[in-house]
């Protein structure tokens, strides 16, 4: 129940002014920022479904930039590849030329000069720099140097030359979010960009007898594997045969002792994580060496990398070996070339899927700044018109009541 007094009209209309006067100020705020919710309580559900749309546009970028930063570094990586393996095809055609037995001794050691090029060449891919200052071949260590050079006297030779090349990197690798939840692996191990041969380790300590004392952890290749208390040799090796890693391991019939395999070219990363299960069967020295160059002085090693072969090559050419080059040597080369053809392939094929998430994602972006829009963006035209409204609305309250209050002072000085 309203109470009628004299001052009730002016109450009403100030009242109503004011109202007009906020709705107003709404209008003009929404067509300033273009922005159809203003305040939370203007529209919950709208609001509560714009938060959730534009933080997931902000992931949606982040996924973008992601691939986009990917798809830059699989092609730097893939260029420096693909001239490695330009090196390795005219390093190819000099040992075919040099194996048919008709050169002298100092047309080898000639040739063996551009062999020697060729072999620096090599390593400076394999010790490229992104741009931005990190080792491409060097895993997840990327402020290192990947793989360290040794000089040496070599027969043949009367300059030092390149006698070892040792990889100074790592395994590891970096997982990049590309989509909600999904990842790309992305790995850079130069001991296994520019190894030759797959690695074979011959464990020479008879492990017939050995069994683990407690429980430990193993690496092999990367992937940890549990070791029970009570495990054998055979157990072992069973083991790390179903981890997933690219070994396999066997028992020698003749020495009882533990071999390991890869799969494919590479080089085998061992070292106990707990425990000393690998230390006591001689396969690695114990845990303060490093691998991997920590292997045990009773193992022997096959397989090298790109680099043991090219070296291998330069000193059979100035021995005027071409027995060697013919067999070992050449057979070595084309392993190597091979793998690399399958590494740059599969880098080729990180290219290529790192491109379809940029582009998905892209889309993606696309639909949700609709959704965004459909929550949360101004009708212009609407607002205009609503506006135009309330401005006629709020300008004929201000006529009405200056005509309801039109007597002033004035009207009674007669």
């Amino acid at each position: 129940m309203r109470r009628i007094s004299s001052n009730m009209n002016n109450m009403d209309t100030q009242a109503n002014l004011r109202l007009q006067e906020s709705r107003l100020n709404k209008a003009n705020n929404q067509l300033g920022s273009q922005r159809k919710i203003q305040q939370l309580r203007d529209d919950p559900i709208a609001a509560g479904h714009l938060v959730r749309y534009q933080s997931f546009l902000g992931r949606v970028n982040n996924f973008e930039k992601n691939a986009a930063t990917l798809t830059d570094n699989f092609a730097l990586r893939e260029g420096y590849m693909s001239n490695s393996l330009d090196i390795m095809q005219r390093v190819r055609e000099l040992a075919v030329t040099g194996a048919n037995g008709i050169y002298t001794k100092d047309d080898m050691k000639n040739m063996a000069v551009e062999v020697d090029e060729l072999l620096k060449e090599l390593i400076q891919n394999a010790n490229a720099i992104s741009s931005d200052g990190n080792s491409i071949f060097a895993g997840t260590n990327t402020k290192a140097t990947a793989f360290e050079v040794e000089m040496g006297n070599v027969e043949g030779s009367g300059v030092p030359l390149i006698e070892t090349v040792r990889y100074n990197g790592n395994i590891d690798s970096n997982k990049i979010e590309v989509d909600e939840n999904k990842y790309m692996n992305v790995d850079n191990a130069g001991n296994r960009t520019f190894w030759a041969e797959q690695q074979q380790i011959f464990g020479g300590r008879d492990a017939s007898m050995w069994q683990a004392s407690s429980d430990g952890i193993i690496s092999v290749d990367g992937v940890q594997i549990n070791i029970s208390a009570g495990d054998n040799v055979y157990a072992l090796a069973s083991k790390i045969n179903d981890s997933g890693a690219a070994v396999k391991a066997s028992i020698d019939p003749i020495t009882n002792g533990l071999n390991l395999e890869t799969t494919d070219a590479r080089q085998l990363w061992l070292n106990d994580v707990k425990g000393s299960s690998l230390n006591e069967l001689g396969i690695i020295k114990d845990s303060s060496q490093k691998p991997p160059y920590n292997l045990g002085n009773s193992v022997r090693v096959s397989g090298g990398s790109m680099f043991d072969t090219v070296i291998a090559f330069r000193d059979a050419l100035l021995k005027g070996d071409h027995e060697a080059i013919g067999g070992r040597v050449l057979g070595s080369l084309d392993n190597g070339i091979n793998s690399l053809v399958t590494r740059i392939a599969k880098s080729g094929s990180e290219y290529e899927r790192a491109q379809l998430n940029v582009q998905r994602n892209q889309a993606t972006a696309l639909n949700v700044t609709q959704q965004i829009s459909s929550e949360g963006d101004l009708d212009i035209t609407k607002a205009i018109t609503d506006m135009k409204m309330l401005d006629y609305a709020y300008q004929a309250t201000l006529s009405n009541a200056g005509k309801m209050y039109n007597n002033t002072l004035l009207n009674y000085m007669r």
